[in-house]
């Protein structure tokens, strides 16, 4: 089993990494990249999503609707949409993947697009205040029976998690990334046994780095 964790402390600035170097597979939380992409597209035109793409973002994060996410990954222009995003948001390790799910990404990566969203030094961002909120509120309302992961770490959180069995191997990909309180989380992991077991291993990691960061303040 392999196990990486991105953990930043807003209050306080403190970061930490563990296992940094290990590349996953994104499963689901490649959706949180393709929003922020089709947003950044947006912007650069003056212009915000149609009603038609803010129910498809819905349900693209709060239900992790694999149909919405095909649809709106082409509206921000496919794999070389995805890549110029990345590009912007500063994920040098993230390189966009002809099936969305099977894109690689670090921790660090995922840690840098969390920032962008909900990190109060929006000078860093290239995300808009509105595009900001947009990413946010609907992360904080991830339907029950997807809400586990970084929220094991406490209340007041933001999420959005990604799961996969690998094809070749029968083992599960496992991953959840977001905000609790004042703490930006991603842990990435795979080669867990059964999906329960890979929840399991990931909210301990959650609980962990967010003691750590706190005991270290």
């Amino acid at each position: 089993m392999d196990l990486s964790v991105a953990v930043y402390d807003m209050a306080g600035g403190r970061e930490a990494v563990y296992g940094e170097d290990r590349r996953y597979v994104c499963a689901s939380v490649v959706k949180v990249a393709v929003l922020a992409a089709l947003l950044l597209r947006a912007q650069d035109a003056g212009e915000w999503l149609t009603s038609g793409q803010e129910r498809l973002a819905a349900a693209m994060i709060e239900r992790s609707d694999n149909d919405a996410a095909t649809v709106l990954r082409a509206a921000a222009g496919g794999v070389a949409g995805l890549d110029a995003a990345y590009a912007r948001l500063g994920m040098g390790r993230t390189a966009a993947a002809p099936a969305w799910g099977l894109t690689r990404t670090t921790a660090r990566d995922q840690l840098t697009l969390l920032k962008a969203v909900f990190d109060m030094d929006t000078k860093n961002s290239p995300l808009n205040g509105r595009s900001r909120r947009f990413i946010a509120g609907l992360m904080e309302r991830v339907v029950p029976g997807q809400d586990w992961g970084v929220s094991a770490a406490g209340d007041d959180w933001a999420l959005k998690n990604g799961w996969l069995p690998r094809t070749a191997s029968g083992l599960w990909v496992v991953h959840s990334v977001g905000r609790v309180r004042n703490c930006l989380i991603a842990v990435l992991s795979d080669g867990h046994a059964t999906w329960d077991e890979g929840i399991a291993r990931v909210e301990t990691a959650a609980v962990s780095a967010v003691r750590r960061t706190r005991r270290s303040a």
